[in-house]
């Protein structure tokens, strides 16, 4: 990939092969990211798309980044991912499942399986906002301590504190689940 700067000064000219090259090489890892953080496919792909509008309407106005696209990118991102679960929030949902079941796991697996991840989700819930951040970007992005530490705008010491808290804590949560 050419270099960061140049290609964003390529994008704020709204040059199609640039717009082109930063979905291709942004989208999968953007897509990653936040269905680490929703959990649900169709969910984050539409959040996905929402933050690529974004970054369109920035370039249109002149708002656009002007030296970092993907810390822009991830930035936004995590704006998107915080506004749905704020709606979320105010609504109740019920999950309706209308897929067939694979014949590689009986029911009892696919229950477990979902009854881990329900666990999981719950005490992901439990954590702070900084520390479920954390936990996405380095785990669900294996993403470097220092991109992450500059991304949040915090210290390499401080994500790192972070995410050791937030690990000792879903082992707590988790195992009193059991």
């Amino acid at each position: 990939m050419p270099d960061e700067i140049t290609l964003l000064a390529r994008a704020r000219a709204l040059e199609d092969e640039a717009l082109a090259e930063i979905h291709e090489t942004y989208y999968e890892p953007i897509f990653r990211y936040i269905v680490f953080r929703v959990s649900n496919q169709q969910i984050a792909e539409d959040l996905t798309s929402e933050v690529f509008v974004r970054l369109l309407s920035a370039l249109r106005d002149h708002t656009a980044p002007q030296n970092t696209l993907r810390g822009w990118l991830y930035g936004v991102a995590f704006r998107v991912v915080n506004d749905h679960h704020r709606k979320q929030y105010r609504r109740e949902e019920v999950k309706l499942t209308d897929t067939i079941a694979s014949n590689s796991h009986g029911p009892l697996e696919t229950v477990a399986q979902q009854m881990s991840w329900r666990e999981v989700r719950a005490a992901m819930s439990v954590l702070t906002e900084a520390q479920r951040e954390v936990i996405a970007l380095r785990f669900g992005q294996e993403m470097p301590i220092r991109d992450v530490a500059q991304l949040l705008g915090k210290t390499e010491g401080a994500v790192k504190q972070l995410q050791a808290r937030a690990i000792a804590s879903l082992a707590r949560i988790l195992k009193e689940m059991v």
